[in-house]
Parts: structure tokens; C-alpha cells; sequence
């Protein structure tokens, strides 16, 4: 590359997009021949129900402890295909550049794009390229879809929670909107907080060899939260949600970072954890094959399903009481992710 950031000319669909394409991003993504280069991948068929999913990231900043865009564009969309319980067959990548984006970064960005999709098995089979005038975006937006393949019968969804079932999690939460958060602002915080952004497929299928019919629902809590996503989940079943406030697993870090700030863990983002909603006779057994996996090794039991409701989403407190919880009303930490 003659450029050391990107021009105009990277997005005229000519040589310079040509020789972006051909020296930066199809090597770091793919690999894949000029003469297999064509306008839509072909894709093997399957047997099964297939899944198909689709996020934008805007997160700011790009790097940040634990990650940065390009992992957590990937391990987002492969988690979202994890939560109905499908096997991530193919994503596709979509850059927004904007001019004079640092090439070095590009190529940062791109180098963990791929090393996620490695880690999660799953292959980047194409993609699209964009470049807006400077001050029209800010430096790079990633948009990343999937497609999985679901080949079991298992019926997962938000709408399945029964009275009786256990509401378990598989580590810390609030760790990676606290460390962007940190991150953006510059905080000087005594203690090291990570993102926890990572993909889930291999835990969920873990999860499924292990109590498979018994998972009623999986659900990552992203953006808006623990909190949000179990009261969406409680809404779209009709029944009450009851957590045990000694049973959530927060870090001290996290926990003294949200004191400080005056933020609620609860509502803030997570990119590597997943809710599981879960039988009570298979909850054990569940918990035992969590913790087995590198990334459920901080897996706990935080609360159960409660009855037919409207909805609700209760806190059981540290000295008993019950407090109800809403979804988070407008937005706690922007650009998250």
C-alpha cells in the first residue's frame, strides 16, 4: 500500500479499493484466491433449521482492555446464533471507513476479526467496503451477519421460561461496559478491568450435549444489561423473574467502579456472558457443565422463574425484600459496542 491511511479512492471501487481489498482486508480475513472472488458466497447446504443474525458496532473507543472492534463485531454475531442454539456456519463482514482511518489500525482490527472467527470455528466468506468523507463517520463502523445451522430440535427461545426454572449466568458481569467506560474516559482505576468479550459457541454447545430439551431460553446480556434482557425475557413469557442479589457474580473491581459512578452492574453490558434459563431438575447439571468450560468457570445460579405474571422483573435484596426492576430507560453508557 503506497498510503499509510485511507483515501477516497480506497472506496471507488477501482484500483485503490482493489489493492485495499487485495493487500489488507481479503488476506486478513480470508485468504481467499482474486479468481474465487465473486459478488455472493456459496454455501455448502445443511440439514437443519438455519439461523441468521445481523449487528452493527459502533463501539468507542476501538481499543480497549480486553478487545477492540473487531473481536467483539465477531464474537457478538456468533454469540447472537449461540442464543437459539445454532452452530455458526459463515459471517460476512461490512466496513464503514472513513477518510484518513489509519491503515495500521485497519490492519489491527482486521488481524483480530480473524483470530476470533478461528477461535470460533466459523469462516468470514464475504464482505463489503465502504469509505465516507472525513468528519462523515467516526474513523470505523463494523457490520457483521451470520448464518448457523440448528441441527437438533430443541426449542430455545425467550418466550419458553416456566415457573420453577433457574436463571443461571456464566461469570462476572458488568465487565466489559466498565472497562470501555474506563477506557473512553481515561479513569485511572486501582484494579484491572477486561472486557469479557468472547464467542460462546462452544459453551452453549457443551450446554446442549449436556441437558439439550431442558434449555428453555438463552439470552445474551448485551447492551442494557442483565436487568433489560431478563425483564424482556419475563415479558415475552409472562411470568416473574426473581434474582438473588448475594448470588450475583460482581467482581469487586466492577462493583467499586459502579459505586463511583453511581451505575447499577445489573444494566451494564456484557459481551462474553450468557443467561441461561434452565429446567430446575437439570439446573445441576447444567451449572456442572458450565463450569467445565473455560469460559463458564465462573458460573453461578442467580435466581429461578417465578409464576405467571405481566412481566415482572424482581431483585431479592441482601436483607430480604423484593425490589422490582424495569428495563433501562434511555441509554446508561453509549457506544458499548
Amino acid at each position: 500500500m503506497k498510503s499509510d491511511v485511507i483515501l477516497l479512492g480506497h472506496g471507488s471501487g477501482g484500483s485503490l479499493s482493489h489493492q485495499l481489498l487485495d493487500e489488507v482486508i481479503v488476506p486478513a480475513l480470508s485468504g481467499l484466491a482474486p479468481r474465487e472472488q465473486n459478488d455472493a458466497a456459496l454455501l455448502a447446504a445443511v440439514d437443519g433449521r438455519l439461523a441468521f443474525t445481523t449487528d452493527s458496532y459502533v463501539v468507542d473507543p476501538l481499543f480497549f482492555p480486553g478487545g477492540n472492534i473487531g473481536d467483539l463485531a465477531v464474537n457478538g454475531t456468533v454469540n447472537d446464533l449461540a442464543m437459539v442454539g445454532a452452530r455458526p456456519l459463515a459471517l460476512s463482514v461490512g466496513l464503514i471507513l472513513e477518510e484518513g482511518f489509519p491503515l495500521a489500525d485497519l490492519r489491527r482490527i482486521l488481524v483480530a476479526m480473524r483470530a476470533a472467527a478461528d477461535q470460533a470455528g466459523v469462516a468470514i466468506v464475504t464482505g463489503d467496503t465502504k469509505v465516507v468523507p472525513r468528519g462523515k463517520a467516526d474513523r470505523i463502523f463494523i457490520n457483521t451477519s451470520g448464518v448457523g445451522v440448528c441441527d437438533h430440535d430443541f426449542d430455545i427461545r425467550g418466550s419458553r421460561a416456566r415457573p420453577g426454572d433457574k436463571i443461571l449466568i456464566n461469570g462476572s458481569i458488568g465487565d466489559h461496559g466498565m472497562a470501555v467506560l474506563a477506557s473512553r474516559e481515561g479513569l485511572e482505576l486501582e484494579s484491572d478491568i477486561r472486557s469479557d468479550s468472547a464467542p460462546l459457541n462452544a459453551l452453549v454447545a457443551a450446554l446442549l450435549t449436556a441437558v439439550g430439551a431442558e434449555i428453555h431460553a438463552l439470552r445474551d446480556p448485551t447492551r442494557g444489561g442483565v436487568a433489560t434482557t431478563l425483564k424482556e425475557i419475563a415479558l415475552q413469557s409472562g411470568v416473574d423473574i426473581v434474582l438473588d442479589e448475594s448470588a450475583l457474580p460482581i467482581t469487586p473491581a466492577v462493583a467499586a467502579a459502579c459505586a463511583i459512578l453511581g451505575l447499577d452492574p445489573l444494566y451494564v453490558a456484557n459481551e462474553g456472558k450468557c443467561l441461561v434459563i434452565v429446567a430446575p431438575e437439570a439446573a445441576n447439571a447444567a451449572l456442572t457443565a458450565l463450569l467445565r468450560h473455560p469460559e463458564g468457570r465462573g458460573t453461578a445460579i442467580i435466581g429461578e422463574v417465578g409464576p405467571a405474571s405481566s412481566g415482572r422483573l424482581l431483585l431479592r435484596t441482601a436483607i430480604g425484600g423484593l425490589r422490582a426492576m424495569e428495563m433501562l430507560a434511555g441509554e446508561q453508557l453509549p457506544r458499548i459496542c
